[in-house]
C-alpha cells in the first residue's frame, strides 16, 4: 500500500460519500414514477430484491478490488493482471465511462442550478412558459452557470479526499436527508396526499411484465453507481479496518431510503393537485419531469399553500436535487482524476486542470447540440431517430456501457480474481468465511449475475440502437 494514499477518516465519511455518488437525479424523480407505473409495492419488492441479490455482489466486487489494490480503476486492473492481458482494457473502459458521463451530467446539473436560482428569486412562473428551458439552453447565460457549477465541483475535488469529498458529503448528505424528510412530512399533511401514497405503495401485480422487471433491474444497477469505477476508486480510499460488506449494505440502504422517500414526496404532491391523475400518463423521462412537469406542479400547489408556500417548496426541492446532482458529479469526476493522480503520477490540482478542459469543451458541445449548431443537434441517426451529440453520449455511455462494465467485472472475478475477493472481504469481517453471503457470492457472481447482465446489455443495445426489444 502506498503510504501517502489518502483515505476516508471514518466509515461514516465513506458511506456518506459513496451514498452521495449513488443518490442522484434518477432517485429523486425517475424512481418514484417508475414505481407508480410499475405496480407500486410490487415494483418496490422487485427493486429491493435486485438491489440486494444482484447489485450488492457487484458492489462488493468493485469495493474489494479498489481496497485490495489501493489503486484507481486503471491501476487496479494493471496490478491484478499479467502484461498484455486483455483484462487490462477494463481499466481503460472504467476511465472513459465516468469521464463521458460527467460531460452530460454536468449539463443537467447546470440546468438544475439555474432553476433553483430562478425559483429562489421569485421567478417560478417564468419557468412554466413555453420553451423556457429551450430558451435557456440556447442563451449565453448558460455558460455563466456552467462555470459556476464547474468551479464549485473543482473546489471540492481540489481539497482532497478527507477535506473535500468527505467533508462535502458530511454536510450535503445529512442536509439532503433532513430536507427530504421535512418535505415529505409537509406534503403528506395536505388533502388528498394519501391517494398518491396508495398508488405508490400498494402492490398491483397486474402491471408486472418483462419491461417492468427490466426497468426495476436497470434502476437498481444505475442507482448504486455500478460500472462507473466510482466504487473501485472509493474502495481504494477505505481503511483496512473497515468491513466492506457492512459498508456496502449501509450504502445500499441509504440509497434505497432516499429513493423511497422521494416517492413519498412526488406522488402525494401530484395527487394533492389533482386526485384524478392517471399515473400511467406521467413521463418516463427524469429530465421532462424535473424541468417541464414539476414547475407546473408547484404552481398548482400555490392554490393549496399560497404563492410563497409554492415557491418555497419548489426552491427546497430544486436545492435537494442540486445537492444530489453535485454529490454524484463529484464522485464521477473523481474516478478519472484518481487515475491521473495514481497511474500518471500527477498532483491533484494539476490532474483536475487536465480533466477540466476536455470536460468543459465536451459539455459546451452538448449545450450546442440543443439547437445552436445543426451538426451537433443532428449528430447521429439510429433506431429510426435523429440523435444529438448529447443523446449519443447518454445512450452509449450511460445506458449501454454501464451494464457492460458490470458484466465485465463479474467475468473478471470469475476467471481471475475470486480467491482474492474472498480474502479481501474477510478483512474487517471475521465471520465472512463461513457466512451465507460467501456461499451466495460464490454462486451468484460466477453464474446468475453475469447471465442477467448479459441479457440487460443485449436488450439495451438492440433497443437503443435498432429499436428492437429482446424481452
Amino acid at each position: 500500500m502506498a503510504a501517502s494514499r489518502e483515505q476516508f477518516s471514518s466509515r461514516l465519511g465513506f458511506v456518506l460519500a459513496a451514498a452521495g455518488s449513488a443518490v442522484g437525479i434518477g432517485n429523486l424523480v425517475g424512481f418514484p414514477v417508475a414505481v407508480t407505473k410499475g405496480g407500486g409495492g410490487a415494483f418496490l419488492f422487485l427493486y429491493l430484491m435486485f438491489t440486494f441479490l444482484l447489485c450488492l455482489p457487484v458492489m462488493l466486487a468493485e469495493l474489494s478490488l479498489g481496497r485490495r489494490t489501493q489503486k484507481d480503476p486503471i491501476g487496479a486492473y494493471l496490478q491484478q493482471t499479467p502484461a498484455r492481458s486483455a483484462w487490462r482494457l477494463l481499466g481503460l473502459l472504467a476511465f472513459i465511462t465516468p469521464f463521458m458521463i460527467a460531460v452530460f451530467y454536468m449539463v443537467i446539473t447546470v440546468w438544475i442550478f439555474r432553476y433553483f436560482v430562478e425559483i429562489s428569486s421569485g421567478n417560478l412562473h417564468e419557468l412554466v412558459k413555453p420553451d423556457a428551458l429551450t430558451n435557456f439552453v440556447n442563451s449565453p447565460e448558460i455558460f455563466v452557470y456552467l462555470l459556476a457549477v464547474g468551479g464549485f465541483v473543482l473546489f471540492i475535488l481540489a481539497s482532497g479526499v478527507k477535506n473535500g469529498i468527505e467533508k462535502a458529503a458530511k454536510v450535503m448528505m445529512p442536509l439532503l436527508f433532513i430536507m427530504l424528510v421535512g418535505l415529505v412530512l409537509f406534503v403528506l399533511s395536505l388533502d388528498n396526499a394519501l391517494v398518491g401514497l396508495r398508488y405508490y405503495v400498494i402492490p398491483d401485480v397486474s402491471k408486472l411484465n418483462a419491461t417492468v422487471v427490466n426497468t426495476a433491474l436497470s434502476q437498481a444497477f444505475f442507482s448504486l453507481s455500478l460500472g462507473m469505477g466510482i466504487l473501485i476508486t472509493y474502495g481504494s480510499y477505505l481503511s483496512q479496518s473497515e468491513s466492506i460488506t457492512q459498508s456496502a449494505i449501509l450504502i445500499a440502504l441509504a440509497d434505497t431510503t432516499v429513493a423511497f422517500f422521494a416517492g413519498l414526496l412526488i406522488l402525494p404532491a401530484i395527487f394533492v393537485v389533482d386526485p384524478s391523475t392517471d399515473p400511467a400518463k406521467l413521463s418516463d423521462s427524469s429530465v421532462t419531469m424535473i424541468f417541464n412537469y414539476l414547475p407546473k406542479l408547484f404552481i398548482e400547489l400555490e392554490g393549496v399553500i399560497g404563492f410563497w408556500g409554492g415557491s418555497i417548496l419548489a426552491a427546497a426541492f430544486f436545492l435537494l436535487v442540486f445537492i444530489a446532482a453535485i454529490t454524484s458529479l463529484v464522485s464521477i469526476i473523481e474516478v478519472p482524476n484518481s487515475s491521473l493522480i495514481d497511474t500518471f503520477k500527477m498532483k491533484r490540482k494539476h490532474a483536475l486542470l487536465k480533466l477540466s478542459f476536455p470536460i468543459l469543451i465536451l459539455s459546451v458541445c452538448c449545450i450546442f447540440s440543443f439547437g445552436m449548431f445543426e451538426f451537433l443537434t443532428s449528430f447521429a441517426h439510429y433506431a429510426g431517430q435523429s440523435k444529438s451529440f448529447f443523446d449519443l453520449i447518454v445512450d452509449l455511455f450511460y445506458e449501454t456501457i454501464l451494464p457492460l462494465n458490470g458484466l465485465l467485472i463479474c467475468l473478471f472475478v470469475r476467471y481471475r480474481w475470486k480467491n482474492k475477493l474472498d480474502l479481501e472481504l474477510q478483512i474487517g469481517d471475521g465471520n465472512y468465511q463461513n457466512s451465507m453471503l460467501k456461499k451466495y457470492l460464490d454462486w451468484s457472481l460466477v453464474t446468475l449475475i453475469p447471465l442477467i447482465l448479459f441479457f440487460v446489455f443485449l436488450n439495451t443495445v438492440f433497443h437503443k440502437f435498432w429499436g428492437i426489444s429482446v424481452f
